[in-house]
């Protein structure tokens, strides 16, 4: 059976989606006030750990079988094969495996982004920019570089903050303004010390690494696009990985998913 994303069995009229946000970003004012920690959940990874070895198993015999009978994957991987040496220690199978999970990356970011759209429809972002002129933390208000951060990722829509905002509420989650699973990350750590130095967003390292490889991105100046580039050369140099695998990081953490796609 093809899958599909989930659909709203109860999709709401325009005013409803309205007061609905209304009431909801009237809550997360209260939590911002009483438990910001609240606005910043995120489930234990260990708590997940069972159904990722799976997954990760069903992608490695996926593998194997695009390799060995997709005639697609087969042409394509002969077509591109790897110069010298290295066509002997790079195997077929796992050549597919890295072509999996490009896909599925690909694929994952662009079902995150269609979970706005299971209460709000198509335009879930502009509503939630347009249902507060303030930040919801710091009551300071909005501007074009606002952001708009998920409380917790379970369906619920995200909320717009300042950037200053989304910085207190990653930093009631942990001293570095990690998630807790996220303090033993190398990668987390390298980059976040050159984010906390320069006051920048992971919507800004996300950004600049879409620029660096020539793709898409909204919003931005020209001055704070190359701001965005410099962090995340950086932020490669000192992870020691290139753009397209800094994406990657962060698409497997959910970082930076609210703008630039």
């Amino acid at each position: 059976m093809a899958y599909e994303f989930p659909k709203n069995p109860a999709p709401l009229a325009p005013d409803a989606k309205r007061q609905m946000l209304k009431e909801y970003y009237t809550y997360c004012r209260e939590l911002a006030r009483q438990d910001p920690e609240a606005l910043n959940r995120k489930v234990p990874r260990s708590a997940l750990m069972g159904t990722m070895d799976r997954i990760g198993t069903l992608l490695i015999e996926e593998a194997k079988s695009l390799a060995e009978q997709n005639e697609e994957v087969r042409e394509f991987l002969a077509q591109n094969k790897p110069p010298g040496m290295m066509s002997h220690l790079l195997p077929d199978d796992f050549r597919a495996f890295c072509l999996l999970l490009n896909g599925l990356k690909q694929w994952l970011a662009a079902q995150q982004n269609a979970t706005d759209r299971y209460l709000l429809g198509g335009t879930a972002r502009p509503l939630c920019r347009e249902m507060s002129e303030t930040c919801l933390v710091t009551g300071e208000r909005l501007t074009d570089d606002m952001e708009l951060h998920h409380p917790v990722r379970d369906g619920r829509p995200p909320i717009p903050l300042s950037k200053q905002g989304h910085r207190l509420i990653e930093k009631q989650t942990s001293a570095t303004g990690l998630s807790g699973g996220d303090e033993g990350d190398p990668v987390a750590l390298a980059v976040q010390e050159i984010r906390t130095k320069g006051h920048f967003s992971w919507n800004m390292l996300r950004r600049g690494c879409r620029q660096i490889l020539g793709l898409a991105t909204e919003g931005g100046t020209a001055g704070s696009n190359a701001s965005a580039r410099t962090f995340a050369r950086q932020a490669m140099q000192k992870a020691n990985l290139n753009a397209e695998d800094l994406l990657a990081w962060m698409d497997a953490n959910g970082l930076g998913l609210e703008r630039g796609r």
